[in-house]
């Protein structure tokens, strides 16, 4: 058990490292998901529900109620209102930038500015994930009738797009862990640059009473 602590106990680091990599493969492949039209379609009651974001669509909440593409099928009727909508030139940019915050996040390994700049962007990015658990009616169950009434339904019961959403606490704490220990390496840097120049004016003085 000693051995075992012990090595965990020394690995923050490396596990840091994996934090990183972890974030790099979540965002690159959803960001990456982002050009592909039944993914754009899937974000859109987030977006278009959230007074962060809506006004990146034409049209407005709830109308894409109408126009919804289930996973694994196509309406080209709906697809041509998505178009009108700004659905996929959106997902594009968005996904884009997901992708960009992944590599920010994962070049933290090797370089402390851009790791730092990329695990802010992952917390900020998480937040307003985790704010569509306020806006998106979605993400909650809905009370849809039956042969008896709906026994659980509105929070706090999530649906499968409420608990997608709830995960991103997770990435959240991931990115100020990374942040922090960016911040923690840039402060190491400036302190061996500090102490650098105090041995370089050390060892460039001279004595008063040197003489050539």
């Amino acid at each position: 058990m000693h051995t075992l602590l012990s090595i965990l106990g020394n690995a923050q680091s490396s596990f840091i490292h994996f934090t990183r990599i972890a974030i790099f493969i979540v965002m690159a492949w959803i960001g990456g998901l982002k050009v592909f039209q039944y993914e754009a379609d899937g974000i859109v009651p987030f977006v278009a529900n959230s007074p962060l974001m809506s006004f990146f669509y034409s049209k407005e909440a709830p109308e894409y109620n109408q126009y919804k593409n289930p996973e694994g099928k196509t309406v080209q009727r709906n697809i041509a209102w998505h178009k009108e909508n700004g659905t996929y030139v959106f997902s594009y940019a968005l996904g884009t930038a997901i992708v960009l915050i992944g590599i920010l996040t994962v070049l933290g390994i090797w370089f402390p500015g851009p790791g730092l700049l990329g695990g802010l962007l992952t917390f900020v990015m998480s937040l307003v994930t985790l704010s569509f658990l306020i806006t998106t009616p979605e993400v909650y169950v809905p009370n849809l009738g039956g042969d008896f009434p709906t026994p659980h339904y509105g929070f706090p019961y999530l649906s499968g797009a409420g608990r997608l959403v709830l995960k991103d606490v997770i990435m959240m704490a991931a990115g100020l862990i990374c942040a922090s220990d960016s911040a923690r390496g840039i402060l190491r840097e400036r302190q061996k640059g500090i102490s650098s120049s105090h041995q370089y004016d050390y060892a460039g003085s001279k004595p008063s009473g040197f003489r050539l």
